[in-house]
């Protein structure tokens, strides 16, 4: 099978690396890039423990005076391995879902544990810090990056996009396909599609894509691409 993952690299590497390994052929078009955007640094002392819902929270974060041993919460397993080798060492994780999160936050982290500090990118999905503010937590929210269009895209993927058409496409936030659907225009790949399936996490995410003639449209959570192939 012919797949299309549209994350960034090193978001998306290792399935990439795992895809192969199953016999699939791998195409990768990074259809947003991440940009780093400036915030007033908190006293973490302050706080008992800490949020993850992406590694890009992480990578854009300064950890030099953060202690490690801090109670980490993550949304999947992705983003809990880049917490441990950043240094972390008291993980917890979700199943790659946000609402899978903020129940294993009620869970293992009581109200009157402290405040929380939770650092996420600009464009969420879910408000998991009303959520739990309404749950009576303290809570703060830092945003350290956003997702811009990829405007550096190689030609040469097209054209083999083009000559190639995936079997499957992978996209993972309404950002993503806001912007996989700006290249689709852009290069006269409309028609291209019918017999692609087309996989998104979140209605959110497929409804920016349903205009385009798909074979069909899978939803998944992330952790279920390899299981999503076997539903094909």
């Amino acid at each position: 099978m012919h797949i299309l993952l549209t994350r960034p690299l090193e978001d998306c590497s290792n399935l990439i690396l795992k895809f192969k390994e199953l016999g699939h052929t791998v195409s990768h078009l990074p259809v947003i890039k991440i940009k780093k955007v400036e915030y007033k640094e908190p006293n973490y002392s302050e706080y008992s423990a800490i949020i993850f819902t992406s590694s890009n929270s992480i990578k854009n974060l300064n950890l030099d005076n953060l202690n490690k041993t801090i109670r980490c919460f993550c949304v999947g397993s992705t983003t809990e391995k880049f917490a441990r080798s950043s240094g972390f060492q008291n993980v917890i994780a979700a199943d790659g879902n946000v609402r899978a999160l903020k129940e294993l936050i009620l869970q293992n982290h009581d109200k009157r544990d402290g405040k929380i500090l939770y650092v996420s990118g600009e464009f969420i999905s879910f408000n998991l810090d009303e959520d739990l503010r309404n749950e009576g937590y303290e809570i703060m929210r830092i945003v350290n990056y956003s997702v811009d269009y990829n405007d550096e895209i190689n030609s040469s993927i097209i054209d083999e996009l083009k000559k190639n058409i995936p079997d499957s496409v992978y996209v993972y936030s309404e950002n993503s396909a806001k912007n996989f659907l700006i290249i689709i225009k852009k290069y006269q790949l409309i028609d291209s599609w019918m017999n692609t399936n087309l996989m998104c996490i979140g209605e959110k995410t497929s409804s920016v894509l349903n205009n385009i003639k798909w074979k069909k449209i899978f939803l998944f959570s992330p952790g279920e691409e390899e299981f999503l192939l076997y539903k094909v």
